[in-house]
């Protein structure tokens, strides 16, 4: 019990569960946004995977690193045009299409790597965003230890949920998530507002992808986002898609995971390791279906729109 109790009380165990959910904030966020919208973007995982790739690359070949973070960012809103427009625009499903892209922008991230570095078994590293020294003595050590992008995500959670609640066009995403018809004889374009939210939404995503490789890490490897995307998708349910429950879940999550890092290292149970490995999923799992029950979810969430259908 007090191995345990060392562990919580450690500042570098909360300085590891900032880290873990850094990138879940933003890739959480950017499928809130999408979802309000009305439209559910699976394409998160590739998405993520391609802004860690081209983010990374971008400052290999000599860009700053915010420039790497906006070049990711560039290339998530590419895929969130893509599929927009082929689920805003088509009408098509909007599971296979972000099925789609996942698959998509993994392999075209793959392919790219493979063609940028055939010949190199370990994969080249850059200079990361160093630690934000300046709040150093402020008593925050464990946001002193993160780089300036886990501020980022952190300020995004109430700038974004001011701009659903307090703005004219965070009442339109709302409205078009949840009555497109209202929306359109409001004179609101359900398409346009629609095609707006996914593209920022899947620029978080790139730019969650971008932390893996220029902040928690140095370089890029497969299978780096490890599902981390999959996992955003359900804290949006579980965050009722409001951005301070988001900011909840996903701190939570990863309270498990750092939590599960930690106890298979003390060796406090002697239990198989992969059932470390499952406590943060199970957890996350338990807590989701118990607040999914009463989650009031957009009306027309997955719902194809065309303009003049009722």
């Amino acid at each position: 019990m007090m191995e345990l109790l060392d562990i919580l009380t450690a500042p570098a165990f909360w300085t590891a569960v900032l880290r873990i959910a850094t990138p879940l904030i933003l890739g959480t966020l950017g499928v809130l946004l999408c979802e309000r919208a009305g439209v559910l973007n699976l394409g998160i995982e590739g998405i993520m995977v391609a802004g860690a790739f081209s983010g990374w690359l971008a400052v290999y070949l000599g860009l700053p690193l915010w420039a790497g973070v906006g070049v990711a960012a560039l290339t998530g809103a590419v895929f969130g045009l893509l599929h927009a427009f082929l689920t805003v625009g088509l009408a098509l499903s909007q599971h296979v299409s972000g099925l789609g892209i996942t698959l998509l922008a993994t392999s075209l991230s793959y392919y790219g790597y493979r063609v940028s570095f055939p010949k190199v078994d370990t994969p080249p590293t850059v200079t990361p965003f160093a630690p934000m020294q300046w709040l150093d003595g402020t008593g925050l050590t464990a946001l002193a230890a993160q780089t300036p992008m886990t501020l980022l995500a952190l300020l995004l959670v109430p700038t974004i949920g001011w701009v659903l609640y307090r703005t004219p066009a965070g009442l339109a995403i709302r409205m078009v998530g949840e009555n497109p018809q209202a929306a359109e004889g409001q004179g609101v374009s359900v398409a346009a507002t629609r095609t707006v939210a996914i593209v920022a939404g899947s620029a978080l995503m790139g730019v969650a992808g971008a932390f893996l490789t220029l902040s928690a890490f140095n370089a890029f490897f497969f299978n780096m986002v490890n599902g981390r995307g999959w996992v955003c998708v359900a804290l949006v349910v579980f965050a009722s898609w409001r951005p301070g429950k988001a900011l909840l879940g996903a701190l939570l999550f990863a309270f498990f995971d750092a939590l599960q890092l930690r106890l298979q290292t003390a060796g406090i149970v002697n239990v198989p390791y992969q059932l470390y490995l499952m406590l943060p999923y199970v957890l996350s799992i338990l807590a989701l279906v118990l607040v999914a029950r009463k989650a009031a979810y957009p009306q027309a969430l997955m719902k194809p729109y065309r303009k003049g259908e009722r």
